[in-house]
């Protein structure tokens, strides 16, 4: 059974990789994944007690994917108002260093906050109708990549990774705040220095001239016709819900997806009254909630429903276990094993391995741990220890090391058409250095502990 369950999982995996291959979407293959895996388990097994594994395992999923779906709904009712627009549009300087240097800046806090897809999104269609030369351009999309990336490892609500191990109890928000902003932001920052000698001095091409070089560009962007009053007003709300969540958490101690209902309805309720009071204004034109509703991206949240149930059945059958104790016997070493995972990651999507390292290595107890033939080993699994924020840095950073490692370098590719081998030369290295840098700040920081 075992080995059927791994040789499953796997050919799953592989299929989920070659998405863009076979044509087979990766969520549909989750989905069977995860219904053939717990089927073998139960046929092979007969263990009474599998119905309430899988109960518990939904559970828990479930959480992540209430939580997930706010959050969606949030940044989307944000878009469809013209409220990243806000932000963008204060963007007018040309000089091409310094319109870098912004753009990383703004996109590794933009996605402290939103996911690095939808971050990723903003600013690459913000790149396209400012800079005209295709090869700059690519310069430019890589690195915001990399701060995509780089910005929701730092944040308990930054990356779907932070927000399963946050949500689960493996880390909380401020630790985990203060211990990765450094390394995360110099995994950005080093990139960054290193990739002006690719960006000639002078300035960009103005943003008309952008603009007719690249008729696929759209018409208008999302939000348009919103009034720039009603705009900021959306902005604002929307990301003041999402910043409520964890400090919702802290102060009542009930789990994240409870806040993020509350800021979703406060938000619902808030565009309502708008839009009851603007009677004169046409319905085609409201964006109200349950419109946003039909364009949250529900395969997503399928796929992550697939892999996260499919995980867990890995775990109920004990396979993960047994991973932990043969990482355990020959790597022994937080650095090393989540420095693999976060390479594994550039090729792996980062959300299975997140859980199954969370299944293979649950949170330690401080007084059992200390009472462990290995000590000081297993500190390094209590909640908040270092191997939690190592696999928060590693697997959310990891992804940029290859433009097929995250969600926002797929993006960055589809929309720019960003050639695979150009990243591996360009951009890659860039990436890794970063990322060997915020591994080495955090080692500093363990010893200056």
């Amino acid at each position: 059974m075992i080995t059927s369950m791994i040789v499953l999982f796997l050919a799953g995996y592989l299929l989920i990789a070659l998405e863009h291959k076979i044509g087979i979407n990766k969520s549909a293959v989750a989905l069977v994944m995860c219904g053939a895996l717990w089927t073998l388990l139960s046929l092979a097994g007969h263990d009474p007690q599998i119905g309430t594994q899988l109960t518990g395992q939904l559970g828990s999923t479930c959480e992540i994917l209430v939580y997930l779906i706010g959050a969606m709904t949030i940044v989307d009712l944000i878009d469809m108002h013209g409220g990243f627009n806000v932000i963008t549009s204060r963007i007018t300087t040309r000089n091409k260093r310094r319109l870098l240097w912004l753009l990383v800046l703004i996109t590794f806090f933009m996605s402290a906050v939103l996911d690095n897809m939808t971050t990723a999104i903003i600013m690459v269609m913000l790149l396209r109708r400012i800079v005209a030369d295709r090869n700059e351009r690519w310069i430019f999309a890589g690195l915001v990549v990399i701060a995509a990336n780089s910005g929701g490892a730092w944040s308990p609500i930054g990356d779907v990774t932070t927000i399963m191990l946050w949500m689960r109890g493996n880390v909380s928000a401020w630790p985990l705040m203060y211990h990765l902003f450094l390394p995360s932001l110099l995994s950005v920052v080093v990139p960054t220095l290193l990739a002006q000698r690719y960006i000639a001095r002078g300035e960009t091409t103005p943003a008309g001239t952008a603009a007719a070089a690249n008729p696929a560009l759209p018409a208008e962007t999302p939000g348009a016709k919103t009034e720039p009053r009603m705009s900021r007003l959306i902005l604002a709300t929307g990301v003041a819900g999402l910043l409520f969540v964890p400090l919702f958490k802290e102060l009542t101690g009930l789990p994240p997806y409870m806040g993020m209902t509350i800021a979703l309805g406060v938000n619902w309720v808030l565009t309502e009254i708008i839009y009851d009071r603007r009677r004169d204004m046409e319905e085609s034109i409201q964006n109200r909630v349950s419109k946003v509703l039909k364009h949250i991206d529900m395969p997503t949240i399928l796929f992550f429903l697939g892999i996260l149930m499919a995980v867990g059945a890995l775990q109920s059958a004990g396979i993960l276990t047994d991973m932990a104790r043969w990482l355990d016997r020959h790597l022994h070493e937080p650095f090393a094993i989540t420095g693999l995972i976060g390479l594994l990651s550039s090729v792996i999507d980062n959300v299975p391995l997140v859980a199954a390292c969370m299944g293979m290595y649950p949170v330690a107890d401080a007084a059992a741990a200390a009472a462990s033939a290995d000590p000081a080993f297993m500190q390094n699994f209590v909640a908040d220890g270092l191997f939690w924020h190592l696999l928060s840095f590693c697997a959310g950073t990891g992804g940029s090391l290859l433009i097929i490692g995250s969600a926002a370098g797929v993006v960055a590719m589809g929309l720019e058409k960003i050639d695979f081998g150009w990243y591996l030369r360009k951009i890659a290295p860039l990436a890794l250095a970063g990322y060997l840098v915020g591994m080495l700040v955090i080692w500093l920081q363990h010893l200056a502990a």
